[in-house]
Parts: C-alpha cells; structure tokens; sequence
C-alpha cells in the first residue's frame, strides 16, 4: 500500500451531472480513528509502516464540483503533490556500481572516510612522462649515491667504514643521508623547472593551524599518532607473512650499536638522521611531488594508496611492506586534508622518534 491512498468516489446514481462539471481534486484528511478497520489492520500489519495508522492520512479523492464553483487555485494548491512524488522518485537508493565492488575502490573510499579528504585535487601541469621520469632519477641516484659515490669518497680520502669508530660511523649516515636528500631534490628542482612557475597549492609549508576542529592539521596529527600501536603490530603481522631466512645471519645495526655503546654524540647524529632529514625529503618527493601529481590520472584517495604502496617499495625491505605501506596512507591523509606538508613531515617525524625511543629502551 501506497504513503498516501487513492480512491474514486462514483458519481450520485440518482441526479444527473450537468454537462458542465469538471473533474478536480480536493484535499482531505482523515485521522487515524475515522479510518475503516481494515485500513487500520492493513496497515498495522505491514510492520515498518505502522505509521500509516499514527498520522493523519493525506489521501486523493476525485469528485465532481460545478464549474461555477472552481477557483482558479485549484492546481496551483496541489503541485506539491507532483513534487511530492518527484521527492520520492529521488531519493529511491541507485544501484551500486559494479566498478566499486573492487578492491582497489573500496581502499580508497577508507581512504576517503577516515580522513575525510575531498577529491579536489592540485592543477597538474605535468603528465606521466615527468612523473615517471622524476622516479626513475630518484631511484638511480639515491642508489648510485649510497652504494658509489659516498663510499668512493670516503675511500679516496682515506677513510674506511667497517673501521671508523660509533661517532664515525654515525657521521657517515648523516652525510649520506643529506647527499641522498639533495641528489632527489635536485632531481626534481630539474625536471619540474621548464614548468615554472607552478600552480597554487605545491610545496606548501604553512606554520599557521587553524584552531577548527576540521581544520586543524596539529588535531590531524594527534589522531594518527595514535595509530602507531597498530603499524607495531602490522610490523609483526609482516615478519610472520615474510620470516626472515634462517640461513642469513641477523647482525646489528649500526644505530643499535652506537645504542648499546651509549655514545650520546652518536646517538643524537642518528636521531638527526632519522627525525629530520630523512622526513623532510622523503615527504618532498612522495607526498609533495608523487601523491599531487597521481591526481591527474585518479581521485585523491586512490592517488594516496598508490603513494603509499611507492613509499614502501621504495625502502627496499620486503619485511617491512605492510607497516610502512600503513604509515604512508596516514602520511598522505594528513597532508591531503591539510595541504600542508609540514603536517605530513612533523608526522613523519614523529613515527621516526616513536620507533628510534623504542631502541633506545
């Protein structure tokens, strides 16, 4: 049964209609107690329309007035019975697209969820060809100068890494961290300079916070450290899925030994490795540069999945996939929302901190 019922009322049997008359409609209600009994049962019986019986009904009854009696109203009084209907006929629910029954869809409309990121994105200027091409250096640079270059260098001025001491050994990963950084911001100061000057919105650093709740990329930042018991975990999770060979011996760190040696010159060289400079370019490259660029091609959530799977390929450790992967999706949702990259940097940093104060326990 219907919202609202329809019936016709028969004309009189016994005076005839003037030739004249007219079909209208007229508007009646009719509360629940002047209801038929089987109106009442039927809709007491339908379940989750039980309040066809609470209200009263507005129900449509055709009868037949004179046409000296019309008022000029008469239609205008009651389109809101076609919008009534246009309402219904609007929000019936479409049917889901089969396209979002993949996987890949509905990762990204987590994505989207739990950051509440919209999918307006940056002005691209650039198309693939550039963002490959920015890739592709990065990665041969960040190889040629951490496995060739640097320990050229430090072998041409005299200098050997297996026999420098704590301090040494944490003076060489700050400087090979620092020459990986500006090999990669080099890479793309280069490949990004024929585009100059850039659209609105990239590389933005902005040290103001809005004190919204909504807006407020410190609040967002708060929210993802919060996370970091579950990226432990997912870490676990990985070494599970991936054990470590047994054939392969597990040594130790260089950072773990300047910890247990509790050097505290070396220890404070690693923490600025590992809390500054690796954040600052690494967000340039994946969240600054990667995520806005995927945007021309796909929706913002979808690019920050694809940023993330890039970020955690891009360490080079099949042990550590799955965290790292985690801590990218937050990384990218914190500076989609925020547009900001000191947000997703400060983030970084900190998930950094967290895993470097865990090792020095």
């Amino acid at each position: 049964m219907s919202g609202s019922c329809s019936c016709r009322a028969p004309p009189p049997l016994l005076t005839p209609l003037p030739r004249s008359s007219s079909l209208v409609r007229a508007r009646v209600r009719i509360s629940p107690a002047a209801q038929p009994f089987w109106t009442r049962a039927a809709g007491l019986s339908l379940g989750p329309r039980t309040s066809f019986v609470k209200r009263s009904r507005l129900c449509h009854i055709y009868c037949y007035k004179h046409s000296e009696d019309e008022s000029p109203l008469n239609d205008a009084n009651f389109n809101f019975l076609d919008s009534q209907k246009s309402n219904l006929s609007d929000s019936t629910p479409e049917e889901p697209d089969t396209k979002t029954n993949h996987w890949f869809s509905r990762v990204c409309k987590v994505v989207a969820t739990s950051f509440a990121v919209d999918n307006n994105g940056w002005t691209v200027p650039w198309t693939a060809k550039t963002i490959i091409q920015v890739m592709l250096l990065w990665v041969a640079s960040f190889w040629l100068v951490g496995s060739w270059i640097i320990p050229f260098l430090a072998h041409w001025a005299g200098f050997n890494k297996q026999s420098l001491t704590h301090r040494g050994q944490a003076l060489y990963s700050l400087i090979t961290d620092l020459a990986e950084g500006l090999a990669g911001i080099s890479i793309l100061h280069y490949c990004l300079s024929k585009f100059k000057p850039l659209p609105p919105g990239w590389f933005r650093f902005n040290f103001k916070t809005n004190l919204s709740l909504r807006d407020n990329w410190m609040l967002d930042i708060a929210l993802g450290c919060l996370f970091f018991p579950l990226v432990n975990f997912l870490s676990h999770v990985n070494l599970i899925l991936v054990p470590t060979m047994p054939a392969l011996p597990v040594g130790v760190s260089s950072v773990e030994q300047s910890i247990v040696a509790k050097d505290p010159v070396a220890v404070g060289l690693y923490a600025l490795v590992v809390t500054v400079c690796a954040p600052i370019w690494e967000e340039v490259l994946f969240r600054g540069f990667l995520l806005p660029s995927l945007t021309r091609y796909m929706s913002v959530p979808c690019a920050i999945f694809v940023s993330a799977v890039a970020f955690s390929c891009a360490h080079f450790n099949v042990h550590r996939v799955l965290p790292l992967m985690f801590l990218g999706i937050l990384m990218g949702g914190v500076f989609a929302k925020s547009k900001n990259l000191l947000a997703s940097m400060l983030f970084h940093s900190l998930w950094n901190w967290f895993v470097f104060w865990d090792l020095l326990k």
